[in-house]
């Protein structure tokens, strides 16, 4: 049925609620795709009303994008521009919160050269490089959602036309972020704190290895000494409780940088930069990808892993059951932000200092010495199923099961 205006508000009260937290006297700057207008004018509106003192709109219009791909000369692709950054760190520094719609057409750049497109996400990376540390050190708070738009619905609704592929995929994303609920906010509340319950223990098990196995894949990754889970809810530098993810299903972790050894194969296709990567599978060597292969989007993966070093290893590991709603709703999004959702997945590329024991506080140097990678890039990638199956192993090498069958074998109950 048709999303009505209420279910909109209530979107947009959660989304400035639980996942920014936005506080009184706080800026807002969000990223937002111009077919969405209406339902991030409501957010506008309510920012104001939540107190904001100023709110600050990025569009992106993929129409737009892709005109820039096809025409712009390499030198432009290439440069990221300087007013943008001192934009988002002028945000930063005052504290702001970012909340981000990620809505974008995954077939967006399917015919653009994949080394046009690994330019400008080099160069945008590199340009905004302190930005990066405000949101990937919880320096500030920031929430990622989405929305439909028309050629991302039909997407995953391809028998449909536009006006009811919208439909479709909002009523799926309405059941999954919980806004069919009468009290959106209490229902993430109870959501976070079953994912405090998981993360808890998994550190309280402290494993030291993982050891993963599926069809096409047979990995172990060893952990860092003083690694941390974390999922659901995060804390800022402020104190300010806010959850980065809508949906969020997952708990994570880091993998040690130079402790990666095996083969992983993909379970869900990975749009990255608006090209898909499908049915791709890796192979590490302590901790650095030697061998890969992809049945589509060969070109696009060889680009990402080309980024810097830190592309080729490996800064996240992150648990989801398969009985997750995103993987119930039986749909492939062609959205990381979901995809991730209904699976197992890891990340290349850089980590997150906070799943390390006082690694917000470390340098680079510091960070590299306890086997926590860097990067320009962070990817992540789907290998969960129903058939996957995960050992953990702890410092005495005894073995125990942590997931059977794609689900949990550990007591998540909090009893």
């Amino acid at each position: 049925m048709m999303v009505t205006e209420q279910t909109m508000e209530k979107y947009a009260e959660l989304a400035l609620r639980t996942g920014v937290n936005l506080q009184k006297g706080q800026a807002l700057m969000i990223n937002a795709p111009i077919e969405g207008a209406d339902f991030t004018k409501i957010v506008v509106r309510k920012a104001y009303e939540h107190g904001a003192k100023d709110v600050h709109i990025n569009w992106v219009d993929d129409e737009l994008t892709l005109l820039h791909y096809e025409n712009a000369p390499d030198e432009v692709i290439a440069t990221y521009p300087e007013w943008k950054v001192k934009l988002h760190n002028m945000y930063a520094e005052d504290g702001a919160a970012v909340l981000s719609i990620r809505s974008t057409n995954p077939d967006l750049l399917k015919d653009i050269d994949p080394s046009r497109v690994a330019k400008a996400n080099k160069a945008a990376a590199e340009a905004m490089t302190t930005f990066r540390k405000y949101t990937m050190n919880d320096k500030i708070t920031w929430s990622i959602i989405s929305i439909p738009t028309g050629d991302w619905a039909q997407k995953i609704f391809p028998g449909k036309s536009k006006e009811d592929a919208i439909e479709a995929l909002w009523d799926a994303i309405v059941k999954i972020v919980r806004v069919d609920q009468d009290d959106p906010v209490a229902a993430w509340d109870k959501h976070n704190e079953g994912l405090r319950i998981a993360r808890e223990v998994l550190n309280e098990k402290n494993y030291k290895k993982l050891i993963f196995k599926a069809p096409g894949t047979n990995l172990e990754m060893e952990l860092p000494e003083g690694h941390i889970w974390k999922g659901g809810s995060a804390e800022s530098e402020k104190g300010i409780v806010f959850n980065p993810n809508m949906p969020t299903e997952e708990v994570f972790s880091v993998p040690h940088k130079y402790g990666v050894n095996g083969t992983v194969a993909s379970t869900k296709p990975l749009n990255y930069g608006g090209s898909l990567i499908d049915h791709f599978s890796l192979t590490f060597k302590d901790g650095k990808v030697v061998d890969f292969k992809a049945e589509e989007g060969e070109d696009t993966l060889k680009h990402l892993l080309e980024t810097d070093e830190g592309a080729t290893r490996l800064g996240e590991v992150a648990l989801v059951p398969h009985e997750s709603p995103v993987s119930q709703s039986g749909l492939i999004f062609y959205n990381t932000l979901f995809d991730e959702n209904a699976s197992c997945h890891i990340a290349l590329g850089k980590a997150y200092p906070t799943n390390l024991e006082g690694g917000s506080a470390m340098s680079n140097e510091e960070l590299d010495q306890h086997g926590v990678n860097d990067s320009l890039t962070h990817v992540d990638f789907m290998i969960g199923s129903e058939k996957l199956d995960i050992d953990g192993v702890h410092a005495d090498g005894t073995t125990e099961p942590v997931f059977r069958n794609g689900t949990w074998a550990l007591d998540m109950s909090g009893k």
